[in-house]
């Protein structure tokens, strides 16, 4: 048996090149791994489910095909958002699930995200199946694959739970990614019109990348808002795990505000509640928590490490600035693009001009993710040098926080830069009072970086 390549198991899930780190054998050995570690947690049978790329199916088999040989029913739920992978754990009673999932990654990415027994792995339990595949420490069975549709029961959930004080007129973007497939019923059906956008599944995504948290991308909501009477665009991207929001007039809320809107709501009635938001956020996330009597927590960056917060914490909502929003309350506690886009509606139909509670959320000067390139393995490399040198590269700062790379906190304003824990690149963000703090900030952290990786090319421009 070949071996996994070691460097596709990461730190809240498995991703790789197609065909090249991430192979069907490959994929069909965690499958046994994953099928064997069940089998440890007394769970009997796992939902599967894939996003829409080209890859999908034959990953999907191979999975499944590792998984029952471990003596492991699978449940097949088909070609549907991740979001409704997790949901087919419950609905399904398996407390198990995978969805085979590139994410926003580019077409020729593939991977798994993992749930057994109601926890999503991560960490040292992703390292655990590979390690458990090297020493060939498999359980051997014979389980079956038999097929399921939750759609139908996802979207009667969703409906019976959100309702919208009026109907609206929306676009959706889905970027030919798998939301696409659902996205458009499941909106008229919570009584909106519905102008769709690249909902086709398609997944060499022709149109644009299905990645809602880069500007370049809601350029077509942008101006298909400006030629209609549509009053608000969302956007999915690749597995409709995540929302990209923009307004009438073109305004992009990033996720980061989109949460102080939510929470906003759910401490009405959870006074006191623990709001959790991921280093990327902006400052003023947690000064709205506290002005509106919650307690913030700021927490590292990742969809499993911000589930497993939840768990801990018990907290009714989190988010991340990457367009993740994980509801535990009237929800699951998963990150669910489409329901959050529900809940979303549901807040901003109590208004007659929708745009206004968006428009009025708090705001600063502030970059959206941007993202160094560099080789693979290098850029926890280099937050290893910066976290270790950052009381001398940032003396100004009056708190560095080392949870997830380096935030530097500023008398007005913080740089963050982090590994991304899916590509090979450095993530930076930045926001300030105002712009010419925000350049300060961003040349201190230019000016860090290069210090501690000569040869690193830096633009904010592009």
């Amino acid at each position: 048996m070949t071996l996994p390549a070691a460097e596709i198991f990461k730190a809240y899930d498995i991703r790789g090149i197609v065909d090249k780190t991430l192979t069907a054998d490959a994929v069909r050995a965690i499958g046994h791994a994953l099928g064997s570690e069940a089998v440890l947690r007394k769970q009997k049978a796992i939902a599967v489910g894939r996003d829409g790329r080209l890859s999908g199916p034959d990953l999907a088999k191979a999975l499944a095909e590792g998984i029952t040989a471990a003596g492991v029913d699978v449940i097949d739920i088909g070609c549907v958002p991740t979001p409704l992978s997790y949901f087919a754990a419950y609905e399904l009673g398996t407390d198990s699930c995978v969805s085979v999932t590139g994410s926003h990654n580019p077409p020729d990415y593939n991977g798994l995200k993992m749930v057994l027994g109601g926890e999503t792995l991560h960490g040292d339990m992703i390292q655990a199946l590979r390690r458990r595949i090297e020493g060939e420490l498999l359980i051997h069975g014979h389980g079956k694959v038999r097929k399921a549709d939750v759609r139908k029961a996802y979207i009667k959930r969703i409906v019976g739970d959100v309702k919208l004080a009026r109907k609206m007129k929306i676009v959706i973007d889905a970027g030919n990614g798998v939301a696409g497939g659902i996205a458009p019923e499941l909106f008229r059906k919570l009584g909106c019109e519905v102008i769709e956008l690249f909902c086709e599944v398609d997944g060499k995504f022709p149109n644009h990348h299905p990645d809602p948290s880069k500007p370049e991308n809601l350029q077509d909501v942008i101006r298909t808002l400006k030629e209609t009477d549509a009053e608000l665009g969302l956007a999915f991207d690749g597995d409709g795990d995540r929302l990209g929001v923009v307004t009438k007039d073109g305004e992009i809320i990033y996720a980061d505000r989109q949460l102080m809107l939510f929470a906003a709501d759910i401490l009405t009635r959870n006074p006191g509640a623990e709001i959790i938001y991921d280093v990327k956020c902006s400052r003023l996330v947690g000064e709205s928590i506290k002005y509106q009597q919650g307690k913030p927590t700021m927490w590292k960056t990742g969809h499993a490490l911000i589930k497993a917060k939840l768990r801990e914490t018990g907290a009714p909502l989190a988010g991340e600035m990457s367009g993740h929003m994980f509801f535990k309350e009237r929800w699951y506690g998963f990150d669910d693009g489409l329901y959050a886009g529900a809940r979303l509606l549901e807040i901003v139909s109590r208004w007659k001009d929708a745009n206004w509670p968006l428009k009025n959320l708090p705001q600063s000067a502030s970059t959206p993710e941007l993202n160094v390139k560099m080789q693979e393995g290098e850029p926890h490399k280099l937050v290893e040098i910066l976290q270790r040198d950052a009381g001398k590269l940032f003396p100004t700062a009056r708190e560095l926080i080392t949870i997830d790379g380096v935030r530097a906190e500023f008398a007005d304003g913080f740089g963050l830069a982090r590994a991304s824990n899916t590509t090979p690149v450095i993530v930076l963000r930045f926001e300030a009072d105002n712009p010419a703090a925000l350049a300060r900030i961003q040349a201190e952290f230019k000016h860090a970086l290069e210090k501690c990786w000569p040869g690193l090319l830096i633009n904010y421009e592009e």
